[in-house]
């Protein structure tokens, strides 16, 4: 009997614990229920003492009145902790019991963190009761990052300090303002007028997706932000405890200065702002006139921005204008540098020495590891993990924005029923799982990890609207893996307190993704080929959905078990509430081959950013659309593909087909050849077809090779990568990407 009330009781307070855990973003790092509630008065009695600048936010944003009543009780009261020893001056705690809530911090910056707590206990208990407790919290990482891009698209001083709000609610602290590139320059710098007015306007703006390079016909800009506007973007992100990072690109990604000052180049122009994406050959050439215009520049940067690091770009940078430039090869041999990725080595470290000279510490992405990485530089490791693990091994800081978890301007859902984007795949439960700590890292080395940091590119973002989508809900997940609290084995719980903060969001008329409300569509292997299996963060018996490529009504079929994929179809599929439509309809088209569903093996893996489903996308039945890399290609830079595919037993077939992709404005080239071979065994292998790059261009990457009459139980296809890209071409001298998808035999 006693153990039967011991378990009833358990179970009792385990109810009671999950119905009162309060759905916080950021989850505090402890949270201990107490008995009893706080009724949220009509008006709140103020302590005296609470720090006022922190206070006014709470203020604002909650609708309620506030006194400092002396004859009345005070609802909310403030303790500032002495700082004893190595203390996060970033904790707080909170206090909430029936009669009072009680804040203590070691610093204002600590009692903001909780008043951003506060408000969202207060705005997600609309029943007016806050469920008493207690909360320990703190940081684990000290770079809780955003990156803005305003050169592609601008966005005015007021969207920048709205964006700064939504950082500050969900308590990241740092916002990286992107203000230069090849389409536009967006500072003044008052000894160089000209940055502004010639390099903050382009004639035209490339429009749809890269492949069909359109543009629209219509000059962007004049768009830039003056230094007292600068001031004002500075100041409102200081009252809210946020670092602003500026980023000046250098050496590359510069032809809005050089169109402004074309002396500064290899070659003599003329240059204009870029008005398509992607990367150009004209950098700045590290000549002395350079490197006093850039000084010159950084000064009035450094007397504007008060932050510890200066962001200097260093990414893509194409040594093709330094390879052929005379001043250039003089100074690689006057300086005894390996090579043009020395070059860029001795660029970085000119800079970085004028900018500790002030005081001041350089940020640059990992490109600046070229060559031998600056004495005091800090990483920001985009391309992958291996710049944070090469700069944190060296004992130099880094911080974690890889592509495939923390690039916001990828999809987050289904590509085609999302805007137009970049590319590439990172839904919401992909950028909760991420851990910034990479594993190759000890404890000594991990250290040297000072955050995590999402960006968002805007090349296809047109508007703040767009921004805000884009953003939202995948900032949450940002949020919680930078506060050190994520739990990626409880996504779901994780998921239920984002649908909470929709509520928020509405509140406040901010435009967010639903992505999370569609459905989900998963290509798993069955013993007839493939199965296509949906799912939804909702019911699952709300998922309609039809196989003749009619759109899913209510009464549509009802999905229960995976759909199997045995011939070619058109799946598509609907959530449903009480007979109305409630999400996107999601479509997939499926088409079969011999090959669809074998087990697939790759002898090398593709780009973390190109990965989703990895080898099995191959053989998956769908074909990859040209115009949306999201799902549906694996890419691989500089990386043969190699795949050997097990039919499981003797298999006739006549045909092989692949698709391969050419965009060259975005380093995607087609493959230089592609090799057949056959096995009975697996490890024997016979070449029966080979095509070079002629044919494979005649075929415009759809390729079909026929093969003869073949029974065998292994197929492998080799198809080999471009290699390093030629001069005359976007990212010349740079690892060529391939793209590839389906590869099927008949």
């Amino acid at each position: 009997m006693k153990h039967f009330l011991l378990v009833f009781s358990l179970l009792i307070s385990g109810f009671f614990f999950s119905q009162t855990q309060p759905n916080l973003i950021p989850y505090p790092q402890k949270v201990e229920l107490q008995k009893g509630e706080f009724i949220i008065p009509e008006s709140l009695n103020l302590a005296n003492n609470l720090p006022k600048k922190e206070t006014d936010f709470l203020k604002k944003r909650l609708n309620l009145k506030f006194t400092n009543a002396q004859n009345q009780a005070d609802n909310l009261l403030y303790s500032k902790l002495i700082e004893k020893g190595n203390v996060n001056k970033d904790y707080y705690s909170i206090d909430i019991s029936p009669k009072q809530i009680l804040i203590k911090s070691y610093t204002d910056r600590g009692y903001f963190l909780a008043v951003q707590t506060l408000i969202q206990m207060f705005e997600t208990h609309k029943n007016g009761k806050i469920p008493a407790l207690k909360i320990e919290d703190e940081p684990k990482f000290a770079w809780r990052g955003m990156h803005l891009d305003v050169s592609r698209h601008f966005f005015t001083v007021e969207e920048v300090k709205q964006y700064i709000d939504y950082l500050a609610m969900y308590k990241l602290n740092t916002f990286h303002w992107h203000l230069t590139d090849d389409q536009g320059w967006r500072i003044e710098i008052k000894k160089y007028p000209k940055l502004t007015q010639i390099g903050s306007k382009r004639k035209e703006s490339m429009i749809g997706a890269y492949v069909d390079n359109t543009f629209d016909g219509k000059p962007y800009g004049p768009y830039f932000y003056t230094q007292e506007q600068i001031k004002e973007v500075v100041n409102y992100a200081t009252e809210r405890h946020i670092t602003v990072v500026p980023e000046i690109e250098m050496p590359g990604h510069a032809l809005a200065a050089l169109s402004a000052y074309p002396e500064l180049a290899c070659t003599k122009g003329p240059f204009e702002p870029a008005t398509k994406w992607g990367v150009f050959d004209d950098v700045f050439c590290p000549k002395e006139e350079t490197f006093t215009f850039l000084e010159n520049v950084l000064e009035e940067v450094i007397q504007l921005f008060p932050s510890q690091y200066i962001h200097i770009g260093g990414d893509e940078c194409p040594k093709t204008r330094w390879k052929e430039c005379a001043h250039c090869q003089n100074l690689i041999k006057k300086n005894n540098l390996k090579d043009e990725h020395g070059l860029q080595s001795y660029f970085i470290q000119r800079i970085e020495k004028y900018v500790n000279s002030k005081g001041r510490k350089i940020i640059g992405w990992d490109e600046i590891l070229e060559g031998g990485l600056a004495p005091n530089a800090a990483v920001m490791s985009w391309t992958g993990i291996k710049g944070g693990i090469e700069a944190a091994k060296t004992n130099h800081y880094a911080v974690m924005t890889p592509g495939a978890y923390c690039y916001f301007d990828h999809y987050q859902g289904d590509p085609a029923t999302e805007p137009n984007a970049f590319g590439g795949f990172t839904p919401l439960d992909k950028v909760y799982s991420y851990n910034p700590i990479p594993a190759e890292l000890n404890a000594e080395q991990s250290k040297y990890i000072k955050g995590v940091q999402a960006n968002l590119w805007t090349e296809y973002i047109l508007d703040f609207k767009q921004v805000q989508y884009m953003i939202f809900p995948r900032l949450f997940a940002l949020s919680e893996v930078g506060w050190g609290t994520s739990k990626p084995e409880k996504y779901k719980e994780f998921e239920n307190r984002v649908v909470e903060h929709f509520k928020i969001l509405d509140q406040m008329n901010i435009n967010y993704a639903k992505s999370i409300y569609n459905i989900a569509g998963k290509v798993i292997p069955d013993k007839n080929g493939v199965s296509y299996e949906l799912s939804t963060s909702q019911d699952p018996n709300g998922i309609k959905f039809t196989v003749d490529g009619s759109e899913p009504k209510a009464n549509s079929f009802t999905y229960e078990n995976p759909i199997s994929i045995q011939k070619e179809m058109i799946i598509k599929s609907a959530y449903f509430e009480n007979g109305q439509l409630k999400s996107a309809i999601s479509s997939q088209n499926f088409t079969t081959s011999k090959t669809t569903g074998k087990t697939i093996t790759l002898e090398h893996q593709p780009s973390e950013n190109y990965s989703f489903g990895g080898a099995f996308t191959l053989v998956d039945g769908i074909v990859g659309n040209v115009k949306q890399l999201g799902k549906t290609w694996l890419g691989f830079q500089g990386k043969d593909v190699v795949a050997t595919i097990n039919f499981g037993r003797k298999t006739q077939f006549s045909e092989v087909y692949f698709n391969t992709l050419d965009n060259k404005g975005s380093w995607i080239h087609l493959a230089k050849s592609a090799q057949i071979f056959v096995s009975d065994d697996g490890k024997n292998f016979k070449m029966i077809e080979e095509i070079g790059k002629e044919e494979i261009l005649s075929q415009k990457g759809k390729i079909n090779i026929k093969v003869g009459s073949q029974n065998s139980k292994y197929l492998k296809i080799k198809i080999e990568n471009a290699g390093i890209i030629p001069i005359g071409n976007p990212g010349a001298d740079s690892k060529a990407w391939l793209f590839v998808d389906e590869i099927g035999a008949n």
